[in-house]
């Protein structure tokens, strides 16, 4: 999440993949390692599996497919395997072991005083915007999010679709830089407001899971703070997006408000 900024350098040899990672974000080589060998424990064949793991540099199985982003939004195929894929994941991991994770990075504490800062910081652009700042900076004050009945899962903690993969048959996962203890609804709303869910054509996968009624409200309340998150780091345009797509996401939020 935070600024969108390069964490990792990837080699490819032959079947092996390194990933070594930069200062700049502490800790990110150990969640990923961590991840990958409980996934491989209990979801063989989700994710990469582990090799080695040494001074910030991880190895890993290279897995083929293809990058979601663009292509889950023309078949429901991919849609359906994709929630199969999360499901897989956000249940795989025992409780008794969940519970001695580490809560992952940009959970909702920190999530919000980044936004702070960067409301703090907003020069004036336009006045859709500057309103859709203005509004979210005073939801966010008076933001009260349900913490009881949330189901405790392991996450990603991050919803790029390229960081799924499809191979024809089956979608797998890779990237857990952010990885962590979290809960469903919390996961389901970074991943229904990642730009890649919605820039190409709207992706919908929250609602092929089962969600009580505290889980429900929580995901709504979750996905206003998410989306909030991608108006600042979509306000200077990147060319990996199309044309617009900073005034969609001002729109989203002022929908979402």
């Amino acid at each position: 999440m935070a600024d969108l900024q390069h964490t990792h350098e990837l080699t490819y040899d032959g079947d092996v993949v390194t990933k070594r990672y930069v200062d700049s974000k502490p800790g990110a080589a150990e969640r990923e390692w961590r991840a990958l060998q409980l996934l491989a424990e209990h979801a063989p064949g989700l994710t990469p599996a582990p090799i080695a793991f040494e001074d910030g540099v991880v190895s890993m199985s290279r897995i083929d497919g293809v990058s979601l982003r663009g292509l889950i939004a023309r078949e429901a195929v991919h849609a359906v395997a994709l929630a199969e894929a999360l499901t897989e994941m956000y249940a795989a991991v025992p409780h008794p072991v969940l519970e001695t994770i580490p809560v992952r990075p940009w959970q909702r504490a920190a999530v919000a005083d980044w936004i702070r800062r960067r409301a703090a910081a907003w020069q004036p652009r336009d006045p859709l915007a500057d309103r859709a700042v203005k509004e979210g900076l005073r939801w966010l004050k008076s933001w009260r999010p349900g913490e009881s009945g949330v189901r405790p899962v392991f996450g990603a903690g991050d919803g790029n679709l390229a960081n799924f993969l499809w191979d024809g048959a089956r979608v797998r996962i890779v990237d857990f830089e952010d990885s962590g203890r979290s809960d469903l609804a919390f996961e389901l709303a970074e991943l229904a407001e990642h730009v890649s869910m919605w820039v190409e054509g709207e992706v919908v996968v929250a609602p092929r899971f089962e969600l009580g009624p505290r889980e429900e409200r929580r995901l709504r309340e979750c996905r206003k703070l998410h989306a909030i998150v991608w108006l600042f780091l979509l306000s200077h345009e990147s060319p990996r997006n199309p044309p617009g797509t900073f005034q969609r996401q001002v729109e989203r939020v002022l929908a979402s408000l």
